[in-house]
């Protein structure tokens, strides 16, 4: 038997290849507050109800005051009906998924089910359309990167069973014109799904500090349902989400029973049946500690930090914003001297994490910035970085993908290419250690070559190929073997 301290010791280990998930030096996938106390209470609380389970309300009780209370708190942020009810999640794309799957088991009428999206709409909502079988009609956003409101309410159709806003949209952090939205969808009797994943519990904060927000919560009529994920700028452990919905009549068709089998009558809110209690009570026990107070002052300090970014961005040539943000996420691209991959990977150098975006239609490729309150303490020094690596990859020069390799790109059929022709892309982009796959993956520090190869493919291309990089990363080393 292997001693704790043995496999602690090797947990840490492991963790330093990671990015740092504290320190506010991380622009993506993660969201910290800078106190240690909030992170503390946090795990305390996963801790000691990691055992715990929420199959079952009546044996856990204490899970559903939690996540009651949870639910309270946020609808009072959402502007809420007092019928509102809601339900804890595992993250935002299980919020996403719900939220589909509800629409679409409400309309049982529909023989084809649709949903009209903006191009901006999450990759959640497609997830949600592979698994559910509802068809994505997709519409294209405006030139400044919202939701083009005339252009989606033409796009409903007697199929259609849920109508999609963002507030804010990840990709370009703006917020959508979600009062007409919703009031085209309610005219045609659809519902209206406002996907607040990354910006519900910061939002409010904003309006109540004078900024000038969109309107987008239950307070705008035709609003049928939010999500909003406490694992971001709820600044709790991940990973916990909330749907709502405005009435229980909305959410009914969410739950599933099952009693036609020899066991218990299987009964669930969400898509999870046992799902451990940890993840509800840490999040209880942040907003618990922050409460209203703590959260608008992190609002203001994240907020702050955006706003000096946004203009620090502005005073470095070669950089400019796709669009002012809205909320907390900035997305920047470059112009011609050089390209967001290789400042990607300068900031990196450098010790910060950000997150490069490939081109999409007519938005080129950019770096994405999730601001954490923790960043405000680092925002100079974040800045000066950014200028650093700009004029480091303006010395090299944009990344160049060799004529011969996109022409061949551009020839693949994502439904169609071969192990083969998988393993020469994956050379091509510096992941294979050599031609084959026996080799092996090689995982570079540096990833404008990799990311310049996959921006001049397309959309299906590029899934394809990382799905098969997925797959060889997913593949156990066993000893003796």
């Amino acid at each position: 038997m292997t001693r704790s301290a043995d496999i602690l010791a090797r947990l840490a280990l492991m963790r330093a290849g990671d990015v740092p998930v504290h320190g506010g030096r991380t622009l993506a996938y993660v969201y910290d507050s800078g106190m240690a106390e909030v992170e503390q209470v946090g795990r305390d609380a996963v801790a000691a109800f990691a055992g715990s389970n929420g199959l079952d309300p009546t044996a856990f009780p204490s899970l559903l005051q939690m996540e009651n209370d949870l639910v309270a708190f946020a609808a009072g942020l959402l502007d809420a009906p007092e019928t509102v009810v809601g339900s804890v999640t595992s993250g935002g794309t299980e919020s996403v998924l719900l939220a589909v799957q509800t629409a679409r088991d409400s309309r049982l009428d529909v023989a084809s089910p649709s949903m009209v999206l903006p191009s901006s709409a999450h990759a959640a909502f497609h997830k949600a359309a592979h698994y559910f079988g509802v068809r994505a009609v997709v519409v294209p956003c405006g030139p400044d990167h919202r939701a083009d409101a005339a252009a989606m309410a033409a796009a409903v159709d007697d199929t259609t069973v849920l109508v999609v806003a963002s507030a804010p949209s990840y990709a370009h952090g703006v917020v959508d014109p979600v009062t007409e939205i919703a009031a085209a969808a309610a005219e045609r009797g659809v519902r209206c799904h406002v996907d607040a994943c990354i910006g519900g519990w910061v939002l409010p904060y904003a309006a109540r500090l004078g900024r000038e927000v969109t309107p987008w919560t239950f307070a705008v009529p035709g609003v049928t349902s939010v999500s909003v994920d406490l694992h971001k700028y709820g600044y709790a452990p991940k990973g916990v989400s909330l749907l709502l919905h405005a009435t229980p009549a909305l959410r009914r068709p969410q739950f599933f029973a099952s009693a036609d089998w020899p066991g218990y009558t299987m009964l669930n809110s969400t898509m999870q049946s046992t799902r451990s209690g940890g993840p509800t009570a840490g999040a209880w026990a942040v907003v618990q500690m922050l409460g209203d107070a703590g959260y608008e002052k992190l609002a203001r300090d994240v907020f702050e930090a955006t706003d000096r970014i946004a203009a620090g961005i502005a005073e470095i040539p070669g950089l400019r914003l796709l669009a002012p943000p809205d909320s907390t996420l900035v997305a920047l691209t470059t112009d011609d001297t050089c390209d967001p991959f290789t400042v990607s990977d300068e900031m990196g150098a450098r010790d910060w994490y950000v997150q490069p975006q490939l081109t999409y239609g007519d938005v080129p490729a950019n770096i994405h910035l999730s601001v954490s309150a923790a960043t405000l303490a680092h925002v100079e020094d974040f800045l000066a970085s950014l200028a650093e690596s700009v004029r480091v990859a303006a010395q090299s020069g944009p990344v160049q993908v060799d004529a011969g390799v996109a022409a061949y790109i551009a020839s693949l059929d994502p439904a169609s290419i071969t192990e083969e022709d998988f393993d020469g892309l994956l050379a091509a982009a510096g992941l294979l250690g050599a031609a084959s796959a026996d080799e092996g993956l090689a995982l570079p520090d540096r990833k404008a070559d990799i990311n310049a190869l996959l921006d001049v493919a397309s959309p299906a291309l590029r899934e394809a190929v990382l799905l098969a990089f997925l797959d060889r990363l997913s593949r156990p080393s066993r000893p003796g073997a």
